[in-house]
């Protein structure tokens, strides 16, 4: 017999244990990504390109599934299918030795990533609104870092002790299959997340679209002589939603993908092969820290935390490009510090900025436009890598100015919240 619901917290604490065993598949493959395909014959361009594209399937294909999220009865399926996808995709990399193959397995993985990401996300804003948003989303964020920690660590540790790739990529098997199994049960013990949402004052649920019982502010029952009411139609997505969009955008576009900088670390010798997962399981670190830290700061003085975030952005390339070890891993750390703020904090304030019945469409279509501006920046920073670095670290830094002057230009605080 299925027992009662669990209180929105261990909601959130479970799905965070779920994304962490997710997070050592995909992050873990992640973390070698760039000297895998170097290693099959890819060039700095194509690596570049490939890992670009990756993020943005990952990104903007959330634009069709963010719409399908906001029908809560498909939420679950979505997030089971997404990630089903990344479960299977990963491991396959370690039987593969073609580098067409390996391309597809890469962009796979992340296809399951658009397919899971706004439905997760839906729910988690659900359970997250009587906690703080920002700490929900920077709590969910900093369990989903155990396994990015974890999962390099098992890879650098299988690629010291063979020599070879394969291994580590079938390892992470383990971990898919373990979260999915976590995945169902939780699924039955929360059918409904949309539960979570607390009451607004007058005591509807937020974004309630009418009260189903009986008396003043129930909706009259229409007769048989007249005809239903044309369906209201979706809120506009409000200016403060596509002023926030183009920020974070340009912000990505000038934003290298660790594919590109650890094919640099390896192809330059600046480190072994095996020690630039453990880099990159560091640099996770410092992104759960940076999650936590950004979105405390978001829940007391809203979207101007975000201000770090083209600074961070701006330092990688002349860090992480540099022929200097340390500098070089100084750019990964500050790139995993970027990340954090990246994927906690700009997802929470998507939430406070959207009307609360498109939430799921909102983050399909702020992923999908950064999304695109990620792959294109991608294209150029490949580019520009085999050309110049220093024109490579000019060019972003020019970028991330671009990005911060649109920010503080528009200011684009919490819709309702700001907080002067």
């Amino acid at each position: 017999m299925t027992g009662p619901p669990l209180t929105a917290f261990r909601f959130i604490v479970v799905f965070g244990i779920i994304s962490a065993l997710m997070d050592m598949v995909y992050e873990g493959a992640r973390s070698v990504t760039g000297p895998f395909l170097g290693l099959l014959g890819a060039s700095a361009l194509l690596i570049s390109v490939i890992t670009g594209a990756g993020e943005a399937v990952a990104l903007v294909f959330r634009l069709v599934f963010g719409r399908l999220a906001d029908r809560p009865r498909l939420r679950w399926g979505l997030a089971m299918t997404g990630y089903g996808l990344t479960a299977l995709s990963v491991p396959l990399l370690g039987i593969t030795s073609a580098l067409w193959i390996a391309c597809l397995l890469v962009l796979a993985e992340r296809m399951g990533k658009a397919v899971r990401s706004p439905a997760k996300d839906t729910m988690l804003a659900e359970a997250g609104t009587g906690l703080g948003r920002g700490k929900a989303f920077a709590f969910h964020e900093a369990l989903d870092q155990v396994g990015a920690f974890v999962g390099p660590l098992l890879i650098g540790a299988a690629l010291s002790l063979s020599g070879s790739y394969g291994p580590g990529f079938l390892l992470l098997a383990v971990p898919g299959a373990t979260a999915m199994l976590l995945l169902f049960w939780l699924r039955k013990r929360v059918p409904d997340p949309s539960l979570y949402e607390v009451p607004a004052p007058g005591g509807e649920p937020a974004g309630a679209q009418g009260s189903a019982g009986p008396g003043p502010s129930a909706a009259p029952v229409p007769s048989a002589a007249t005809p239903p009411a044309a369906p209201p139609k979706p809120a506009p997505m409000p200016r403060q939603f596509w002023m926030y969009a183009a920020f974070s955008s340009l912000t990505m576009f000038g934003y290298a993908t660790f594919g590109l900088l650890s094919f640099h670390l390896v192809a330059t010798g600046l480190l072994p092969p095996a020690l630039v997962p453990v880099l990159y399981a560091v640099a996770m670190a410092v992104d759960a820290v940076a999650a936590l830290a950004s979105g405390w700061l978001y829940d007391r003085i809203g979207l101007k935390v975000l201000l770090a975030l083209p600074v961070l952005a701006a330092a990688v390339p002349w860090l992480g490009f540099s022929n200097s070890t340390p500098l070089a891993v100084a750019g990964a750390l500050v790139w995993g510090a970027a990340m954090g703020v990246q994927e906690s904090t700009m997802r929470a304030a998507v939430a406070e900025l959207a009307p609360t019945g498109r939430r799921g469409s909102a983050y399909g279509i702020f992923t999908a436009c950064y999304g695109l501006a990620w792959l294109a920046g991608s294209v150029l920073i490949g580019l520009l890598y085999e050309q110049s670095i220093p024109a490579l670290a000019v060019t972003l830094t020019v970028i991330q100015a671009a990005a911060l002057a649109i920010f503080v230009a528009v200011r684009p605080h919490r819709a309702g919240a700001a907080k002067e």
